[in-house]
């Protein structure tokens, strides 16, 4: 008899230790749809888009002659003055006065030539690269014609025209129409130019209402290769020129 109430007795231990109440089962329900929550918060907080990393202006020099970002003014002239591009090429468009220009920049002047054809434009080359020597004769006759301070404000003394630095070109339509002239601006390549070139890597480097900053008078045919994404970013940010951008002493006086 004893042995039967002990047995039972057992039996009803090992009954209750695998019984569970309403109320345990609630709490785990909970416990369990508390993690559930916190995993998906989890996930929705990896899932979100990250913030764009913030534009690094040290990502290029500015000085150095070679870099795409280089900074050529009046009181910024290129070390060594008489530096010389060691990657010129023909672009791959008109360019009656064969003058050449830096590889990239090329390259990238082709695809926007290309774009501005699909869109039933022509475009041709004007100006390019000009070597220290052939920048001096330029501004000597400048100088000759129209005085030193007229050609100031009209041409680059040698060693601070961006055109030394194979990476300017002056662009004119074709047929020709307004060349080196600020009605460019009114043309259709002129005003395709001025939406699109950015996207390119071009900047419009002496616009109408920055002449103090540039030293230079309104070129709407002037365009400087600065690489797609310096180019995208001024864009964004409606930033017009490069000395505004990085900060970088320009003005009209030597």
């Amino acid at each position: 008899m004893r042995r039967a109430v002990a047995i039972a007795a057992l039996a009803a231990l090992a009954l209750g230790g695998c019984t569970r109440t309403a109320a345990d089962r609630g709490a785990d329900s909970a416990g369990d749809a508390g993690r559930g929550a916190a995993a998906k918060a989890s996930a929705s907080a990896s899932a979100s888009p990250r913030a764009k990393p913030a534009f690094d202006k040290k990502a290029r020099s500015t000085t150095d002659p070679a870099s795409l970002w280089v900074i050529v003014n009046k009181k910024h002239p290129l070390k060594p003055v008489d530096y010389a591009p060691a990657d010129l090429v023909y672009p791959d468009l008109p360019n009656p006065n064969r003058q050449p220009l830096r590889k990239p920049a090329a390259e990238a002047l082709a695809g926007m030539a290309a774009a501005a054809s699909a869109a039933g434009l022509s475009l041709s080359i004007e100006s390019g690269y000009r070597s220290y020597p052939t920048q001096l004769a330029v501004y000597n006759e400048w100088v000759s014609s129209k005085g030193e301070a007229v050609a100031d404000e009209l041409s680059a003394r040698p060693g601070t025209s961006e055109h030394q630095t194979g990476l300017a070109v002056d662009l004119s339509a074709v047929p020709a129409n307004c060349s080196l002239a600020v009605c460019f601006a009114t043309t259709p390549q002129g005003k395709w130019l001025a939406a699109n070139a950015w996207r390119y890597g071009f900047l419009l480097r002496y616009p109408a209402d920055k002449v103090n900053v540039t030293g230079y008078q309104y070129e709407p045919w002037h365009f400087r290769f600065i690489g797609v994404p310096l180019a995208t970013e001024l864009h964004a940010k409606h930033v017009e020129t490069l000395e505004e951008f990085f900060g970088v002493s320009g003005g009209t006086s030597y």
